[in-house]
């Protein structure tokens, strides 16, 4: 006998305007530092190379675990910590190539180019 329960529909996003996702655009504030990733660490771990010429090793934090995919190569905003602020920090958010190329247009990629 055939399983007759109805799947739910899923929630697709719908898709952002260029303009509409650079009028999006996270600027970084104060005591936060733009990175481009360069290794999964694993375990929510991801070893990054800042905007200030420093390597550090970042934590996912728990509301974006599930909800940001991030990957090797991505722009993201950080927070250093207020104990080891030139080893570690927390990620705050993942930029879209189109935001990360607009940052870089405006001038806010200063030592790190994305690609």
């Amino acid at each position: 006998m055939k399983n007759l329960k109805r799947k739910k529909p899923k929630f697709k996003r719908p898709k952002l305007t260029e303009e509409e996702e650079i009028s999006r655009t996270r600027i970084p504030k104060e005591g936060e530092i733009l990175g481009i990733v360069e290794l999964m660490l694993g375990s929510d771990k991801l070893r990054v190379q800042c905007t200030d010429d420093k390597e550090r090793i970042v934590r996912i934090p728990g509301k974006l675990r599930k909800r940001v995919w991030i990957r090797v190569g991505d722009l993201i905003l950080i927070k250093p910590w207020k104990v080891m602020s030139d080893r570690r920090a927390d990620v705050v958010w993942r930029y879209t190539r189109t935001q990360a190329s607009w940052l870089q247009r405006k001038g806010y990629l200063k030592n790190i180019s994305v690609g």
